[in-house]
């Protein structure tokens, strides 16, 4: 299994102070339980869709399968790495004819499964969550090349790797994983079998422009070999010649456009394979491969309410995204931009912003700049309140993420409108 990234992909801004700090701890709480949040559905509160490792206590709580599972899951916790590791191991030893289907470099390939299995976990109980969750996973997944006859292969693996390292194996837990993996993989492999009938695997697509904004961030614009429906504020995997099998995750930086040319922000980023072949090695004429569309953080056009956007970085893209939709769809609400940097040199896009706000009166454009501001972007959105009747958009670092949504919920914006997709980033172990 595989799990969602953060929307701007490799692109959150580096290490440093100010509000893109990420924090080693959340204020976010555990799900509630009795809400139906989702990690692709555009009311989720972000709080709600958050997995974290649950207290001793709570790991006791659902059905007997789910109170299995989670309590192998805070087990092997200690021993994660050796667990992945092994995992992947007894699947290359008995299975080689699936290596192809994996990177070269399989550390972040072993995070993402750990982090499925947690989201899996703590959702077992929660059909509504758990299926669109599992059924993205399972669309997702076409385009590294998965059959329905690899699954069970997997599981047999993962059985096998769990069994070694749980300090309880006995045959209610290994039953209770078996029933669980079932129903995970069925559920992945028949969002598979259906988008099979509508949709490609994946997409090939033609650099057609490659601006290099500063010495880090490239705005590139691609041609879809065939159409790409997609929506504003959604995002894509992208796997570039150089990387094969290796996918990032990118937000659009535009809305639909006729012309169906599609546009992302890149910054390049320490040991970004991906977003520094982007950015330093791609060239018009180059041709990358796109998943299917994703996420959530989407405008609902039946609702005339504000919009109230955060985005950090070249989590800004998306956020561009947005504003465009709304104007394209002709509605007159509200929309308040916060567009936050720690420098002037990282308003990459900024002036393609105030040229929006100046056709749009109903736009408006803030910058907040970590080194000049006397107060950070929390501050800021407190200072410009009230938000009570605004949708709420966040996109950039997970620790902007946190602390956007630690502020918005302070200040009174109900959870249920509260969007962003940032998932795996905000996993957050510990109470």
């Amino acid at each position: 299994m595989d799990a969602p990234t953060t929307t701007s992909g490799e692109n959150g801004m580096s290490a440093g102070g100010g509000w893109f700090t990420p924090r080693t701890t959340s204020s976010i709480p555990p799900p509630d339980g009795d809400q139906e949040p989702h990690e692709d559905h555009p009311d989720v509160a972000v709080a709600q869709r958050v997995p974290v490792q649950r207290s001793a206590s709570a790991v006791e709580e659902g059905s007997p399968d789910a109170i299995l599972v989670r309590r192998t899951m805070a087990e092997i916790g200690p021993v994660a790495d050796k667990v992945t590791s092994y995992f992947y191991a007894l699947l290359f030893v008995r299975h080689p004819e699936l290596r192809s289907l994996f990177p070269a470099a399989m550390d972040a390939q072993r995070d993402r499964l750990l982090k499925a299995l947690l989201i899996a976990a703590e959702y077992l109980d929660n059909t509504a969550v758990l299926v669109d969750h599992l059924q993205d996973l399972g669309r997702g997944h076409r385009k590294y090349g998965t059959r329905a006859e690899h699954y069970p292969a997997v599981g047999e693996c993962l059985i096998g790797a769990l069994s070694k390292y749980a300090a309880v194996w006995n045959p209610e837990t290994e039953a209770a994983w078996v029933r669980a993996y079932t129903t995970i993989s069925q559920v992945m492999i028949d969002a598979a079998a259906a988008d099979e009938l509508r949709t490609p695997a994946w997409w090939q697509a033609e650099i057609v422009t490659h601006d290099l904004r500063t010495a880090d961030v490239a705005v590139l614009t691609v041609r879809p070999d065939q159409p790409y429906p997609f929506l504003a504020g959604q995002y894509t995997s992208v796997e570039t010649p150089w990387w094969p099998r290796v996918w990032r995750h990118y937000s659009f930086a535009s809305a639909p456009r006729s012309d169906g040319l599609l546009t992302f922000h890149v910054k390049a980023v320490p040991a970004g394979w991906v977003s520094t072949a982007l950015v330093h090695r791609a060239r018009p004429g180059d041709v990358i491969r796109l998943g299917p569309p994703a996420g959530s953080m989407t405008v609902d056009h039946t609702t005339a309410g504000g919009l109230l956007c955060l985005g950090g970085g070249t989590g800004i893209a998306p956020i561009k995204a947005l504003v465009e939709d709304v104007a394209d769809h002709g509605a007159r609400r509200s929309v308040e931009v916060f567009y936050g940097a720690r420098s002037d040199h990282d308003l990459y896009d900024i002036d393609t912003l105030l040229r929006l706000q100046q056709s749009h009166p109903w736009l408006s454009v803030r910058a907040v700049i970590d080194q000049q501001a006397h107060f950070q972007l929390p501050d800021a959105v407190r200072q410009y309140g009230p938000w009570n009747e605004y949708e709420a958009y966040l996109s950039g670092p997970p620790g902007m993420i946190r602390s956007g949504v630690d502020v918005l919920r302070n200040i009174g914006i109900p959870p249920s409108r509260i969007r962003h997709d940032s998932v795996e980033e905000l996993l957050v172990v510990g109470d």
